[in-house]
């Protein structure tokens, strides 16, 4: 008997003994590994304007927010270092890659290795011109033909047709400055007493913007009627050159520009910008919605367009503390 109680005694310890050991529920199974972070490379052109910096500041903090491993980097409007910072991210094996590129050409190398990679790439506001589309997954961005039309057209019902402007283009090579260009010139084919009389490149920031039109009032001063600008860093780097030689833009000359950040609303307020058409900078949110639709294997189209509109100095006040950049 005692042997007996013996036996059954150290097969309860046993027991209780093995109990401890599994996780509840008696489940023999290893406890799940916890879910691998995404890891995002981000290559953006730089911070050449109010409009870039919210860009930037909306895709890193949508990334914080969802918690992604964000690995940012700037390029300083330089191709060379984009190219660069991708085949960085591809070395890194990163999950996805998000691409504000600078210019439109020369990609189809960095992104094959990409492609080769399986590394999905996201383009954001601008789009390249590659052989090979399926080099990167889709765009998402403004359609910068139809802000040129948008704002040709508004120009011309200003100006009942007539007007001698002076163009700020932005970057050379650069997809919104061929775009804007572009759509602005499909209005002007259309009513022939508009025309642009010199167009120079402001590089999209608001010192060079301010250079171009110093240039312009040097050669031409009191012809200048119209000015339309690529993006509102230049029309107020314009409105600026046109005030120190004696103008009054807003009034004397029509000042028209791309991208409605707050300081252009500003400028609408006091009088000095006459018009600016909205190319939305707030993509953060798009862009790790379209990453999550990528990796669950959606098939995505080639473009996702954010819609636009068109304001002026008439609702400027009612719309200004509204801006979110």
């Amino acid at each position: 008997m005692i042997a007996v109680a013996l036996v059954a005694l150290v097969g309860c310890s046993k027991q209780s003994s093995d109990k401890a050991e599994q996780p509840s529920g008696g489940s023999t199974a290893a406890a799940p590994a916890a879910e691998k972070k995404l890891v995002v490379g981000f290559s953006q052109v730089g911070a050449e304007s109010a409009w870039r910096t919210a860009e930037t500041k909306s895709i890193q903090g949508e990334a914080a927010k969802r918690g992604v491993d964000l690995k940012f980097a700037d390029a300083q409007g330089k191709q060379a270092q984009q190219i660069q910072a991708l085949t960085s991210f591809i070395a890194q094996k990163v999950d996805a890659i998000v691409l504000a590129p600078v210019v439109e050409t020369g990609w189809d190398a960095v992104l094959q290795q990409a492609k080769d990679a399986n590394i999905p790439v996201i383009l954001v506001d601008r789009g390249v011109k590659v052989s090979d589309d399926s080099l990167y997954t889709t765009l998402i961005a403004s359609d910068f033909v139809e802000e040129g039309r948008m704002a040709a057209e508004w120009l011309a019902k200003k100006t009942n047709a007539k007007a001698n402007i002076y163009e700020l283009q932005g970057t050379t090579g650069s997809a919104p400055a061929i775009d804007r260009k572009k759509g602005f010139e499909e209005i002007l084919a259309k009513n022939p007493d508009m025309k642009i009389v010199k167009s120079q490149s402001g590089d999209f920031t608001r010192a060079k913007g301010k250079e171009v039109m110093e240039a312009f009032i040097k050669s031409d001063g009191k012809n200048i009627q119209a000015v339309y600008a690529h993006n509102d860093d230049m029309a107020l780097g314009a409105i600026q050159a046109l005030e120190e030689a004696g103008m009054n833009p807003g009034k004397d000359v029509i000042v028209i520009s791309v991208d409605a950040v707050k300081a252009a609303f500003e400028a609408m307020v006091a009088g000095k910008l006459n018009a600016t058409v909205e190319c939305n900078p707030l993509m953060g949110p798009l862009v790790f919605d379209t990453i999550d639709r990528v990796r669950k294997g959606e098939k995505l189209p080639k473009f996702i367009q954010n819609k636009d509109q068109l304001f002026e100095q008439a609702n400027a006040a009612q719309v200004i503390g509204t801006r979110e950049y």
